[in-house]
């Protein structure tokens, strides 16, 4: 994370060109994933402009904060411990507090004052203490970590913090004080579930897991009622919808959420593959559980696409070359097909990054046996993806860029939000999200999907988090709002801040000092209080 030259490399996987942009002399940036301590009391912040004082809620962000442990550090940025971030907001005052997720893992590692929960990217080592035998035996000991840093989650009416295992953690949306420790295994047969759950209006969610069984991996498409059925009630009545078996069982995709329209489940199959065998034997071999995950480019990936209803996989899938995608803008279904948009990286490797380029495929919904094969069957005028039937089952698809050559200058775009209140799986014309010139988001981006032209919010040294929407009052217009962001910088102490844009002009409207740092975080949602 220090000074770095790179050659960073953009590649445009259908039409098979690589894109090549050369990054000399990138800051370091190792202040924004260093350890801080919490501030578990509402401090003042400094308001600079105008707040708005119709924003009545919360920005509540998730994200690692502790990264040591004695005189052991973690590997990865993945693998520090969960410290959550509320910004209150009201009158157009902010206050902040923070506060560690008390998990298993939290209090264990720092009892002993060393890391004793495995992480992603960094294997716990046998306890010195422990005799020989003792220490063999605790390598056949596989724990999945509870350290739930990946974003804020909400099933009936309750706040969760996620990660991807089996663990997540009912927290005070107003204290940010641990509640309870959930496990989805208790409820349905899944060993996980992403942090990014998809919502129907009526609050139904819909999630994605993973169970290991004796026959292999499956991936499984979960439901989550919107309703409690008491003051003690967390996930029950979840309910697995449909369960698919993955090309390889040993060897199932990686994904880090999925996409969903009115009246489907789209879950991308991609080969980001993660090998069974070696995460099961890592603390034998002394491996990590990322040295499992791979890239594999000669594999195609595969959309399924799965009826909310019926709870049944669609027989046609929908394939197309390698390609990787971690956040999915939006997905939506219009005049016979499904448009599916997502932020769409190739793999990172080593001495290269891969730059997220949003892109959208165009699914055919109406595939019957009448259908021609080896013919476009997209047949939008304004579109430029293709969708070609090679058999009854089998569509190869082609992408669209959401975007014009220009982004590429500003590093792509990750993190992608929308204006999800009202948009969500319906047709819309703006997104929101982070550019990546850096390891870590360096630019605030607007897109219109319509011209492709973007609007750009970046100052040097700064580095904002994901944006979050916030609709305005009276919204007449998608973009009638303004975006959130925490703004953090490495060259100058305690000055971390909330930043308000007006989402249509894109202009600042005010920011809120914070005098205390703040790392770099993951995702986070608006608890409105209105």
């Amino acid at each position: 994370l220090k000074t770095m030259n790179r050659l960073s490399v953009y590649e445009d996987t259908a039409a098979r060109k690589t894109y090549f942009t050369k990054v000399h002399g990138l800051p370091n940036i190792s202040p924004l994933v260093s350890s801080v301590e919490e501030t578990p009391e509402p401090i003042p912040t400094t308001v600079k402009g105008t707040i708005p004082t119709w924003i009545h809620g919360s920005l509540l962000r998730n994200g690692p904060g502790k990264f040591k442990f004695g005189n052991q550090h973690y590997n990865h940025w993945f693998d520090g411990m969960a410290l959550m971030h509320r910004f209150q907001i009201e009158d157009g005052q902010v206050t902040y507090r923070s506060r560690f997720l008390r998990s298993d893992s939290y209090k264990q590692n720092s009892e002993r004052n060393r890391i004793i929960v495995s992480e992603f990217g960094t294997l716990a080592l046998p306890d010195p203490c422990k005799n020989f035998f003792q220490r063999f035996l605790s390598r056949f000991e596989i724990k999945p970590t509870d350290n739930a840093s990946v974003n804020f989650v909400k099933y009936k009416g309750d706040y969760y913090v996620s990660t991807e295992t089996n663990y997540i953690h009912r927290v005070d949306p107003d204290t940010l004080e641990s509640k309870q420790k959930v496990d989805w295994s208790k409820f349905i047969a899944v060993n996980g579930a992403t942090a990014h759950p998809h919502f129907d209006p009526d609050g139904t969610a819909y999630n994605m897991g993973n169970s290991y069984r004796n026959k292999g991996a499956f991936y499984n498409i979960i439901r989550v009622p919107p309703e409690r059925d008491g003051p003690e009630d967390n996930l029950e009545g979840a309910k697995i919808l449909c369960s698919i078996a993955p090309r390889d069982k040993s060897k199932p995709s990686y994904y880090h959420s999925f996409g969903m329209s009115e009246n489907y489940v789209v879950f991308i199959e991609q080969p980001i593959k993660m090998d069974l065998f070696k995460i099961v034997t890592g603390r034998l071999t002394g491996k990590s559980l990322n040295e499992g995950v791979y890239w594999d480019p000669n594999q195609e990936t595969t959309f399924h696409l799965i009826d909310k209803q019926t709870g049944k996989e669609m027989p046609v899938k929908y394939h197309a070359k390698a390609l990787s995608t971690f956040h999915q803008i939006n997905a939506f279904e219009q005049n016979g097909f499904l448009l599916d948009g997502q932020a769409i990286n190739n793999f990172l490797m080593y001495n290269t990054m891969s730059r997220p380029l949003p892109r959208r495929f165009v699914l055919p919904l109406n595939i019957s046996s009448e259908t021609p094969l080896e013919q476009n069957l997209n047949t939008r005028p304004d579109s430029t993806a293709t969708a070609v039937c090679r058999t009854k089952n089998q569509v190869f698809c082609t992408f669209e860029d959401l975007h014009g050559e220009d982004l590429k200058d500003y590093g792509g775009l990750e993190f992608p939000h929308i204006n999800y209140a009202r948009y969500n799986t319906k047709p819309y014309k703006y997104y929101y999200g982070c550019g990546f010139r850096h390891l870590v988001g360096d630019s605030l981006i607007k897109m219109d999907l319509e011209s492709k032209k973007f609007k750009v919010w970046r100052q040097p040294d700064l580095y904002p988090s994901e944006p979050v929407f916030i609709l305005s009052p009276n919204a007449e217009k998608e973009d009638d709002g303004v975006i959130l962001s925490v703004i953090i910088t490495p060259v100058k102490d305690k000055s971390t801040f909330l930043l308000v844009l007006d989402a249509k002009t894109f202009e600042e409207l005010g920011r809120a000092e914070v005098p205390v740092n703040i790392p770099y975080g993951f995702h986070g949602v608006f608890n409105s209080s209105a």
